[in-house]
Formats: structure tokens, C-alpha cells, sequence
């Protein structure tokens, strides 16, 4: 199974971290005497913290202080996430068994590098992840394929050989523009949202290394 790569989604796909996500936004707004509905966080989630302010509060926050008030975000999502570390359900047992079949893996995701490492300090066997990408690598939030182009470069990976593990609409039109095999897993996004993908699961133990690396080698299955 060498020569193939896996690409995970950080956020509702290795950590269960919706509600954290969703009451940092929540706080954010409070701070600053705004507000941000549930479903208007459903829509974005996936995309950068800038992307976010700007499609939300455009109008309510200066461009300079863009950057200071993702910074503020995200201390406060990872306050939040300390306090009880939400593995997803079967994260940390396929890491290990695509590490024994050597597949290559890494992370692409639109968090900052501060993240990213939370995460990787808490989440079982991230010591086989060797490959991060962090929205701050990047130009363009997904849909933009960028974060997942730059997973691949880094693991030495054509795009064609990569699979993206997502569970956000942005994120799987991301991983079909960079010509990559998409698995949605459901949970932040209803089913019907993700139907474009390759394979849509409920959970992270009904994938495998085998269903993986075949369903890269075929995505289309033939």
C-alpha cells in the first residue's frame, strides 16, 4: 500500500470539536456585541476564521483587526477544548492501522498551527501523522483545493494517490478540485450535503487501510 496518502480534516473528523468550535464563535460575537446563529456557523464551518468574518461580519469589523479577532477565536476554542479532549470516535485506532500498512498521512486543516498541535498533543498515535498543513500555509480557505494540494507536495504524494478524509461540503469540493478521492464522514454536515463524495460513512471505524487504498486505486469503482 505504499505510495498512497491519506489527508485528514482536523475538526469533526480526528476531534469532535463542533460544540467547542460553535461556543468560541459564540463568545467571540458577545465580545464584540454581535451574534452568530447556529445555522450561520453550519455554513462556514470548514473555512478560515477570516473567511468566516468576512462572510458574517463584514460590515462590523475593520480589515486590520481581522487577524486580532481570529487570534481571539481561536484562544478561546482552545480553552475550551482542553478543558475535555473529544476524540472522534475511532480516530486514533485507524491512524495506527494506516501507519502498519504504510500509508502516509497528514493534516489539512484551516486552523492556525496552535491548533493543530493541541490537537496532536491529545489525539492517541499523532505521532504517525508527519505531514501538517495549517490555514495559515495558505493563500485560500477550502473550497480552494490549496490546503490539500500542499498536504500532498509535502508527503511527496501525487494528488491522484491521496484520499481526504472530510466532514464538511467545503472541504469535500476542495478534495475533488484537487483531483483527490473524497470520504465525508457524517455528523457536522447532514448526508445529503456530502452525497458527492466518493464514500459518505457514519463513523470512522467502518473505514479501513484495504476500503482506503482501493477506493483510491478506483474511486469511481471500477
Amino acid at each position: 500500500m505504499e505510495g498512497l496518502g491519506v489527508i485528514f480534516d482536523m475538526d469533526g473528523v480526528l476531534v469532535d470539536s463542533y460544540r467547542a468550535h460553535l461556543e468560541s464563535w459564540r463568545r467571540l460575537a458577545r465580545n464584540h456585541g454581535l451574534r452568530i446563529t447556529e445555522r450561520q456557523f453550519a455554513d462556514t464551518f470548514g473555512q478560515t476564521s477570516r473567511d468566516i468574518i468576512h462572510r458574517l461580519w463584514a460590515g462590523c469589523v475593520d480589515e486590520a483587526e481581522i487577524p486580532a479577532w481570529g487570534a481571539e477565536k481561536e484562544a478561546l476554542y482552545r480553552e475550551i477544548l482542553r478543558e475535555d479532549f473529544p476524540e472522534m470516535d475511532g480516530a486514533g485506532d485507524l491512524i495506527a492501522a494506516l501507519h502498519a500498512a504504510g500509508l502516509a498521512m497528514a493534516i489539512g486543516s484551516s486552523g492556525p498551527p496552535e491548533n493543530v498541535q493541541a490537537v496532536l498533543q491529545c489525539l492517541p498515535h499523532s505521532r504517525h501523522i508527519t505531514t501538517t498543513v495549517n490555514g495559515h500555509e495558505v493563500a485560500h480557505g477550502k473550497p480552494d483545493p490549496e490546503i490539500f494540494l500542499l498536504a500532498a507536495e509535502k508527503m511527496g504524494l501525487a494528488p491522484q494517490n491521496c484520499a481526504v478524509i472530510e466532514d464538511a461540503p467545503a472541504g469535500v469540493d476542495a478534495a475533488f478540485r484537487a483531483g483527490m478521492t473524497a470520504i465525508a464522514v457524517t455528523g457536522t454536515a447532514a448526508p445529503d450535503r456530502l452525497a458527492r463524495a466518493h464514500l459518505v460513512v457514519d463513523s470512522l471505524r467502518e473505514l479501513t487501510p484495504a476500503r482506503i487504498s482501493e477506493l483510491i486505486r478506483h474511486p469511481d469503482g471500477k
